[in-house]
């Protein structure tokens, strides 16, 4: 192994455990503090490093809140959901995405501070968005093995926008006060079969 090469894995070891130390500091103060006072700043004041060193890392707060948004993912479960989206019952499928979700949306408090963030950044908003597009698209496959190519375009969409919506991070807070994971779950499934039942 030549010197320069050492020192570039040596550099590149370090840029990842600072990076690392970013998203669990950031993570630390979506789940304390309120949205507004998340900037580089304080990341990077929580986190021991230079603002400079945030921005070199993540580019902006978009691109710092997603990366903690993924890294949540990550260790929330949701790669389970490429194993759901195989089954080839349909019912059962949607049955499994709604433990994954459930069990992801309760896995770390700074997932609502990510939603609420939504309202304050547009850009931040429009990448949740379209990572939350990713759970409509699951819904449509699974919908497709239960019903009929016949029915209803529009009675097949409404189904599956009041199945997005009930497995959203939004609805599972409004759900999980005094509720188990366990108990908001097993309401969700219960009104997810009522969507699918309108359809057969």
């Amino acid at each position: 192994m030549t010197k320069r090469q050492y020192v570039s894995e040596v550099r590149a070891a370090a840029a990842a455990e600072k990076r690392e130390r970013v998203i669990e500091a950031a993570q630390r103060l979506l789940r304390e503090e309120s949205i507004a006072g998340f900037s580089l700043d304080s990341v990077a004041k929580a986190a021991g490093i230079t603002r400079l060193t945030v921005y070199n890392q993540f580019g902006s707060r978009r691109g710092l809140l997603e990366a903690v948004f993924d890294e949540i993912a990550r260790r929330g479960g949701l790669a389970r959901l490429a194993v759901v989206i195989t089954n080839p019952d349909g019912r059962r499928g949607i049955e499994q995405l709604v433990d994954v979700f459930c069990s992801f949306w309760a896995s770390d408090p700074a997932l609502a501070s990510l939603h609420d963030a939504m309202a304050i950044d547009d850009e931040f908003a429009q990448a949740l968005r379209e990572r939350n597009e990713r759970r409509r698209g699951n819904l449509a496959v699974l919908v497709d093995r239960i019903v009929d190519r016949s029915t209803a375009k529009a009675e097949r969409s409404e189904a599956i926008d009041l199945m997005y919506g009930l497995t959203s991070c939004a609805m599972y807070q409004v759900l999980s006060h005094g509720r188990s994971k366990k108990a908001v779950a097993a309401i969700v499934k219960s009104a997810c079969a009522c969507a699918i039942d309108r359809l057969c």
